[in-house]
C-alpha cells in the first residue's frame, strides 16, 4: 500500500518535511476572500457570530488544495461559511469563470445540527451547481460518526437513497469547524473514521489558564473546569497520533492548524 507521502503525490521525503509542504501557505492562490465567503462573512456579523479567522480559512483552504480526498466531510457548517471557501476552490469559483484549483471530492458531506442552517448551506451548494456530489447531514456529529462506525464494522451496503444522507465511509479528509468545547470529541472521533493516508484539519483549542479547582461530588463541572478536562483529552489525542501516526502544526493569525495522518496500518 502507498504511503502517505505517495499519496499526496510527495514520495522519498520524511514525515516532517511532508507535513511542512502539507500545512505551507499555497502562493499561487488567489489572496482575496471568495466574493460569496465575503458575504457570509458578514451576514454572520450581523447575527453576532464570530466567523473563524480569514488566516485559519485561507490555511485550510491551501492544505485542501494539496490533498487528492475522495469523501471530504466539514464538521460544523454553520451558515456556510467555510463551505463557500472550500467550494470555490473545488468549483473553480460560483459561475465557473476560473479553472478549479484542485479536483474536487466525489463526496462533500458538511454535517450541520441545526436545519434553519441547513437549509442556507443546501442554497449555497446548489449555487456553486454542487448537488450531485455535496450535501448537507442535519444531524449531531456525534451521532453521524457513530452510524457511520456502526456501518463500517457491519460492512453493510446502504441503499441509494440513505446514501444521500449519510457519510461515505472511510473518508479521506475531514475538516472541523466547531466551537472550543466541541472541537476535541469531534476530532478524535474524526480521527477514528479517517482512512489510511486520510487528514483531519483542526484548530487548535485555546490552552486554558489559571487554576479552576476539581468538580464537587455530585455536581456538573463549571465551564472552565470542563474546558481543563477537554484540553487534556486534547493532549491525549495528539500524543495517541504522534506515538503511531503524523501530525504538523503551523501558526496563523489567530490560532494553530493541526493536521493528524493516519498512516496505514499495513
Amino acid at each position: 500500500m502507498e504511503d502517505a507521502g505517495e499519496r499526496l503525490g510527495l514520495p522519498q521525503i520524511t514525515e516532517i518535511e511532508l507535513m511542512r509542504r502539507l500545512l505551507s501557505e499555497d502562493l499561487d492562490t488567489d489572496l482575496e476572500e471568495p466574493a460569496v465567503a465575503a458575504g457570509i462573512g458578514e451576514q454572520m456579523l450581523h447575527m453576532g457570530m464570530r466567523p473563524m479567522p480569514r488566516s485559519m480559512r485561507a490555511r485550510i483552504r491551501d492544505t485542501c488544495s494539496k490533498l487528492p480526498a475522495k469523501n471530504a466531510i466539514l464538521i460544523g457548517g454553520g451558515i456556510g461559511h467555510l463551505a463557500a471557501w472550500l467550494l470555490d476552490l473545488w468549483c473553480g469559483g460560483m459561475d465557473g469563470e476560473n479553472s478549479p484549483r484542485n479536483a474536487r471530492p466525489e463526496t462533500f458531506r458538511i454535517v450541520e445540527p441545526g436545519s434553519r442552517f441547513g437549509v442556507i448551506i443546501d442554497r449555497l451548494i446548489r449555487r456553486y451547481g454542487a448537488e450531485s456530489w455535496a450535501k448537507v447531514i442535519a444531524k449531531p456529529w456525534d451521532e453521524v460518526s457513530a452510524e457511520a462506525a456502526t456501518e463500517r464494522i457491519a460492512n453493510v451496503a446502504l441503499p441509494e437513497a440513505a446514501l444521500q444522507n449519510s457519510l461515505m465511509v472511510p473518508p479521506d479528509l475531514v475538516i472541523i469547524d466547531l466551537p472550543d468545547e466541541d472541537r476535541v470529541t469531534a476530532a478524535m472521533s474524526a480521527f477514528d473514521l479517517i482512512a489510511s493516508g486520510g487528514v483531519v484539519l483542526v484548530q487548535e483549542p485555546t490552552v486554558p489558564t489559571g487554576d479552576v479547582g476539581s468538580p464537587e461530588d455530585g455536581q456538573n463541572p463549571t465551564p472552565a473546569q470542563f474546558k481543563v478536562s477537554s484540553f487534556n483529552d486534547w493532549i491525549g489525542l495528539i500524543k495517541k497520533v504522534d506515538d503511531s501516526h503524523s501530525l504538523g502544526f503551523v501558526e496563523v493569525t489567530g490560532g494553530t492548524l493541526v493536521a493528524l495522518l493516519r498512516k496505514s496500518s499495513v
